[in-house]
């Protein structure tokens, strides 16, 4: 059985709509129960169409307080188009804190365009796809680095071939005011609802604001402050008066970018997020939990650049993530 557009909900009509998708969820408990996932439209006129994504992953807490902030701030007067609200996409994975979908163990980020036969995460994937992407014409997905990472506040975009959809997706992360905005090439990019919407000819931009588990003050207002950009940079709501703060636009770099765990232990980080390295500079160790008496594993920046994430964790296990060094990127020819 597939979801279908909530009978209190219209995309075409003005208004504020709070309803919730009934997505069916047989349990142990609950034989012919559902799962109610929360979406939000508001309407005023014409305009652009912006869709809100959080809690793509369920252990990422910066969309979902946002968005539900906004989803209760935000009026039809305010605004001049349309905003659609998805607070908790993988809503079985928030209410657990679980990065992957505790129902059908299925990275929801790995999950589209989805099957509206399949399990409940494609169930998800296929009505947001369908009924949500194709009607809009900028996406935004708030994600932070969960259980497992750390991140130093970024916006995040992609390379795209197609050179007016780059200048128009630079142009949008440079709004939305992160204090670094990276453009990457994804090692993995099937399933991705990044993919989709990009394909799709959209605008997509994507986050990773702090991460850990937890939220902070700073990477919440970043969130929230960045939402309002991306709707005043849109001409959904009214221009800020106020000058948005710049960005760092950097990549990844394949070779000496990303630094893995050569081996089992507890991670020591050496530098804060956000700070330069040299090329060779110690940033951290890795202590072993069995053999006491062994010396630490260094872990040394293979790249000049900056620290823009680590593991969220000291536990690593090897080949985890530890370490992401960016370096600059121009982005003036897309301006």
């Amino acid at each position: 059985m597939s979801i279908t557009v909530p009978e209190d909900i219209s995309f075409d009509q003005d208004g504020k709509y709070i309803s919730c998708l009934k997505i069916p969820h047989s349990t142990n408990t609950s034989g012919w129960g559902s799962l109610l996932m929360p979406l939000v439209v508001i309407r005023n006129g014409k305009g652009k169409t912006v869709l809100f994504i959080g809690g793509n992953h369920g252990d990422e807490y910066e969309g979902p307080i946002a968005l539900r902030k906004l989803a209760n701030e935000l009026n039809p007067q305010d605004i001049q188009g349309q905003v659609i609200i998805v607070p908790y996409l993988n809503f079985p994975a928030v209410l657990e804190g679980k990065r992957l979908s505790p129902v059908d163990d299925l990275n929801m980020n790995r999950s589209f365009p989805g099957d509206a036969n399949g399990s409940m995460t494609l169930k998800i994937a296929d009505f947001v796809y369908q009924e949500l992407v194709m009607r809009s014409d900028v996406v935004v997905d708030l994600h932070s680095g969960g259980s497992s990472m750390i991140f130093e506040p970024c916006a995040v975009i992609h390379h795209l071939d197609d050179l007016q959809q780059m200048k128009e997706t630079v142009s949008a992360a440079r709004s939305f005011g992160a204090p670094v905005s990276l453009v990457l090439r994804e090692l993995d990019s099937q399933g991705m609802l990044d993919t989709v919407v990009e394909e799709s000819g959209k605008i997509f931009v994507s986050t990773e604001l702090g991460g850990g588990g937890f939220v902070s003050p700073r990477t919440l207002c970043i969130a929230e402050n960045g939402i309002r950009n991306i709707l005043s940079h849109f001409e959904i709501l009214p221009m800020n008066d106020e000058t948005a703060p710049g960005t760092r636009f950097m990549e990844t770099p394949d070779s000496g970018g990303y630094l893995m765990a050569p081996c089992e232990g507890l991670y020591e980080p050496l530098i804060e997020l956000g700070e330069n390295v040299k090329k060779g500079q110690l940033i951290g160790r890795i202590h072993s939990l069995t053999e006491i008496d062994s010396p630490t594993v260094e872990i040394h920046s293979q790249i000049e650049g900056m620290l823009v994430t680590r593991a969220g964790r000291a536990p690593v296990r090897h080949w985890d993530t530890i370490a992401v060094i960016a370096t600059d990127f121009d982005v003036s020819v897309y301006e």
